[in-house]
């Protein structure tokens, strides 16, 4: 395995594991921890609402370690700036160099991120990058992963999507507006099963419920983690289906 030491932008969705898959296969990248930003309030996963829990076992069955940056809900983008740049000092520190990402065409995010992490003396990686969406997904699904829908925006798609499972007929389904990788931040999703866990993570399907979200306008959803990646308009819907330990 090569000696540069990354840290791995993990969002507990399917572009994040498939990355991840795709790294440890490669051994370009020796991946020293993950990094999961969390909503302060309500212990959750940033933008895609996962239980903290639930973001803890999918480390546990990774064996890789977990570095959380807590955000208040709707922080301002001084304060994420803030908290991320005290992060990625402390991973300074370790001698990690590189900072990798799920991302897979959006051209400003990744400009964004490049410049922020240079910087402070990193290096952005993106190892989907411009890849087809299509076969991405197809590749996934046929490599073994199981993933979850927990929430939708709903200018791209309605309730009825929130909480299906990611297979060949959902992606069938999805209307042609909307990327099958959810690139443009249509869904997000939960990993729970996939070639790259010990074993699958017990998981129930709770509740959905609708959230609407006036957005400020130095909102961090251009930020350089992969947690806040889609942009929102000033005023956003999403349907958010609740996940919990069985």
């Amino acid at each position: 395995m090569t000696n540069t030491k990354s840290v791995f932008n993990w969002s507990g969705g399917k572009d994040s594991a498939l990355c991840l898959y795709k790294v440890l296969e490669t051994k370009t990248f020796d991946v020293q921890c993950l990094l999961t930003t969390l909503n302060s309030k309500y212990h959750r996963i940033s933008m895609h609402g996962v239980r903290e829990e639930l973001l803890d076992l999918q480390a546990e069955n990774l064996n890789l370690p977990l570095l959380k940056v807590q955000l208040p809900e709707m922080p301002t983008m001084e304060v994420y700036e803030q908290e991320m740049e005290k992060t990625f000092k402390e991973l300074k520190n370790r001698a990690i160099t590189n900072s990798i990402f799920g991302d897979i065409f959006l051209e400003d995010l990744r400009k964004y991120r490049e410049n922020r992490l240079e910087g402070l003396g990193f290096k952005a990686v993106f190892p989907l990058w411009k890849m087809d969406t299509t076969k991405l997904v197809h590749e996934f699904i046929d490599l073994g992963f199981k993933s979850i829908i927990v929430c939708v925006n709903e200018k791209y798609l309605d309730k009825s999507f929130a909480g299906r499972i990611i297979d060949k007929e959902l992606v069938k389904d999805l209307p042609a507006n909307v990327d099958p990788a959810g690139e443009n931040g249509e869904y997000h999703s939960f990993v729970f099963d996939g070639p790259i866990y010990k074993e699958p993570i017990p998981i129930e399907i709770g509740e959905t419920v609708y959230r609407s979200y006036a957005t400020p306008k130095d909102s961090s959803t251009s930020s350089y983690n992969c947690n806040n990646s889609d942009a929102k308009p000033a005023e956003s819907g999403f349907w958010y289906t609740d996940l919990v330990r069985k």
